[in-house]
C-alpha cells in the first residue's frame, strides 16, 4: 500500500496513465521531441513509471541511473523543467489523476530540480558514454510558460 492510500496496482494504474499521456504531450512538443530525440517513447515510459511508482511509495521497480545521473549530457534550464511541469499538468487533466497523486508527484519533481538544472551553459554537460551526443535545445520563442500560481 502507498502512502496515498492506493494499492500497489492503483498506483501503478494512475502512474502508467500519467506518464503515457505525458509522453504523448512530449514526444507531440516540436521542442520537446527534439530533447527526447534519442530514447524510445515506450522505454521513456515505462522508465518514468517504475521511479515514480517507487518514488510515491509503491514497490522498488526502477532499476536505472538517479536522475542527476541520467541527465548530465542534456542542457537543462529552470524554462525547460517550467515547462515541462506544465505538460504534466497537462496530462494530469486528461487522464483525471486523483488531487493527491498530482501534489505528491510534483512536490517530488520540485525536490529534483536542483540537481538537473544545469548552473553552466551547454558546454559544462558531459556524455554519459560513447553513444550519447550533448542536447542542447533551448526554448523557443513560441514556447510560453506559464508558471505556476
Amino acid at each position: 500500500m502507498s502512502d496515498l492510500n492506493m494499492t500497489d496496482e492503483e498506483l501503478k494504474d494512475w502512474v502508467s496513465k500519467v506518464s503515457t499521456e505525458f509522453y504523448e504531450i512530449v514526444y507531440n512538443d516540436l521542442w520537446f521531441m527534439k530533447i527526447f530525440r534519442n530514447i524510445k517513447q515506450e522505454v521513456i515510459t515505462s522508465q518514468q513509471t517504475d521511479f515514480m511508482v517507487q518514488a510515491l511509495g509503491g514497490p522498488k521497480m526502477f532499476c536505472g541511473r538517479s536522475p542527476k545521473d541520467a541527465h548530465p549530457h542534456i542542457w537543462i534550464d529552470e524554462d525547460m523543467l517550467d515547462y515541462r511541469e506544465q505538460l504534466l499538468v497537462e496530462a494530469f487533466e486528461k487522464v483525471g489523476a486523483p488531487q493527491v497523486l498530482r501534489d505528491k508527484w510534483l512536490k517530488i519533481d520540485e525536490a529534483f530540480k536542483h540537481v538537473l538544472i544545469n548552473k553552466g551553459g551547454p558546454e559544462t554537460c558531459f556524455k554519459r558514454g560513447n553513444a550519447d551526443e550533448i542536447i542542447y535545445e533551448p526554448k523557443p520563442y513560441y514556447v510560453r510558460i506559464k508558471k505556476a500560481s
